[in-house]
């Protein structure tokens, strides 16, 4: 079994409402505001005996690059299928997109560097 990652950025602006966390904090979550992400598609699985490839990364580059013209520089509120722009839903939403053209996506993860914030999305193989 192999594993193949592909890393890339986006820089987007979001809101978010958060009534949990120390009112400053959630005060400046409620404006607009923008990170740099770096996020990272994982493919999984064996290598095609003809091609002696999981996938061929001209593909999956391909399919990030579609995503990520959806994300890059734009206000993730307004970006269709997003829903609250949070990284848990990011992960999700670019899980989606690219296993769309790339079935053998085994997880994303999203990170702000910045922040020191990461999170990983695999969802379940039932």
């Amino acid at each position: 079994m192999f594993e193949l990652s592909q890393s890339f950025y986006f820089e987007a602006a979001h809101t978010l409402r958060r009534p949990a966390v120390g009112q400053a904090e959630a005060k400046g979550s409620r404006r607009i505001h923008g990170h740099t992400y770096t996020a990272e598609v994982t493919v999984r699985g064996a290598r095609d005996a003809a091609t002696g490839m999981v996938v061929d990364l001209g593909v999956l580059r391909a399919a990030i690059a579609a995503v990520r013209e959806q994300l890059d520089h734009h206000f993730l509120d307004e970006v269709p299928g997003v829903g609250t722009p949070t990284l848990e839903n990011l992960c999700v939403f670019i899980h989606a997109q690219i296993s769309q053209r790339v079935p053998q996506v085994h997880s994303v993860s999203v990170q702000r560097k910045s922040s020191g914030d990461r999170c990983v999305y695999t969802p379940s193989q039932a």
